[in-house]
């Protein structure tokens, strides 16, 4: 009876489906990777309810709020500490790459690589827009275009203007404002929903990840992977750790609290997967709904922990596999270049490997062709991406709505000593409290 307790719990679930999808993986690769439609389907399902949520929670939050300097100042110091806490993870990659020459002892002509594949990805990143396009790209063509193409900036752009609007509209925009609540509570119940699908779409992630690009890939590369994964491990508990010590919480709690998520993030390979819920257990922990509103889908875009450190990590190593040496010049230019690249990649698995060949572009001496190298295991890597990334926003919205005198501390100690709770539950209830 204890075992199936547990068994019910969501994140004992995940953990048993993204077993069984790396044991069928293994055993039938073919097979596995035929499975990949049951994990995208999974996240497509998320997905298709995030903008409505995140239009609802910031639209209503920003109109009950009233004061548009304090908005303005959320925005700012959003803004601030997102660009300390990346340019933070650049250098520690770059620092490890250095230290620790994971590329070391490869020894690989870029003659013998197949330059077909960097291009393909050289190209994805190469035709992006520029500065003035992305500003613009910012600005939906329709009011329903945001939501039909998915665009979380567009949105959060059109909920920030909604709840302007609400404000200077008196009773009515009250009364607006709480028609939005209503539709975000209905909106965290769908979600409520299809989370209970979470085990079946990490089986199928995993199946696909390790019937397509096999064990073998992950083991020749072992360096270069383990070395990522520790220095992610290290920037998650030191860095981040410091941070949440210093705004009065412990990095641990809020890891074993947020545990359920985590484990749809790593069988996803996906921090989007897991956007409703942190939204939701952010709330619960004491934070405002304007700030988790603003802060999570800003963060996505432009606090990419993980990313920032695979970006300068995985070059080094390109560069070290590949006997390019690399000049001071060199590693500080690709620093600068990083700091740009790293923003707006997605929280969709691949899009880090996309950014890493934009970052590659801006040193000849580096054959894109080595980006080959990695392509088998990146997969691996994206899970580890998007595990810090997702981490490094959730950490991100206490501190900043603590900065902001936004979050009840005694809710949030609370609730960390309590531990974690049914996540269905939590979406039911967390717009109507």
């Amino acid at each position: 009876m204890g075992f199936l307790r547990h068994f019910r719990q969501l994140w004992v679930q995940v953990l048993i489906g993204t077993a069984l999808g790396a044991v069928v993986g293994w055993l039938w690769p073919h097979f596995g990777a035929d499975l990949k439609p049951l994990g995208d389907a999974f996240i497509k399902l998320v997905k298709m309810a995030i903008a409505p949520v995140i239009f609802c929670t910031v639209a209503a939050g920003i109109a009950h709020m009233g004061d548009m300097k304090a908005f303005g100042r959320l925005g700012l110091r959003t803004l601030v500490y997102f660009e300390v806490m990346s340019t933070f993870a650049l250098v520690i990659g770059l620092v490890v790459g250095v230290v620790l020459h994971p590329g070391a002892g490869f020894n690989i002509d870029p003659k013998t690589l197949d330059p077909k594949i960097g291009s393909e990805y050289l190209v994805k990143a190469t035709h992006g827009p520029g500065l003035v396009d992305y500003l613009l790209h910012l600005i939906p063509n329709t009011f329903v275009s945001a939501f039909a193409e998915g665009d979380l900036l567009q949105v959060l752009v059109i909920a920030i203007l909604t709840g302007f609007a609400c404000t200077r509209l008196g009773k009515f925009g009250d009364r607006a404002a709480g028609v939005l609540e209503d539709i975000a509570q209905l909106f965290f119940g769908i979600i409520g929903v299809v989370v209970q699908l979470a085990p079946i779409g990490a089986f199928g992630a995993m199946a696909f990840t390790i019937g397509k690009f096999g064990v073998s890939s992950l083991v020749q590369l072992s360096a270069v992977v383990g070395t990522f994964y520790l220095t992610s491990l290290l920037f998650v508990l030191i860095v981040l750790g410091a941070v949440a010590w210093l705004s009065g919480f412990s990095i641990l709690k809020f890891l074993a609290y947020i545990r359920d998520e985590l484990l749809i993030v790593l069988g996803a390979s996906s921090s989007e997967a897991a956007l409703p819920l942190i939204m939701a257990k952010l709330q619960r922990l004491g934070a405002g709904k304007t700030t988790v509103g603003l802060v999570i889908p800003t963060g996505y875009s432009f606090n990419l922990d993980g990313t920032n450190i695979y970006m300068t990590l995985a070059t080094l190593f390109l560069a070290q596999a590949t006997n390019t040496p690399l000049s001071l010049g060199q590693e500080a230019t690709l620093l600068g270049v990083a700091m740009l690249t790293s923003k707006g990649a997605s929280g969709v698995a691949g899009a880090g490997f996309i950014t890493l060949a934009a970052t590659l572009a801006v040193i000849p001496d580096l054959p894109i062709a080595a980006l080959a190298l990695l392509v088998g295991v990146d997969r691996f890597m994206s899970a580890c991406r998007a595990l810090t990334n997702f981490i490094g926003n959730g950490v991100g919205t206490l501190v900043i709505a603590r900065w902001e005198g936004d979050l009840d501390r005694d809710r949030l100690k609370a609730e960390l000593d309590r531990g974690p709770g049914d996540e269905v539950a939590l979406l039911d209830s967390v717009e109507a409290g």
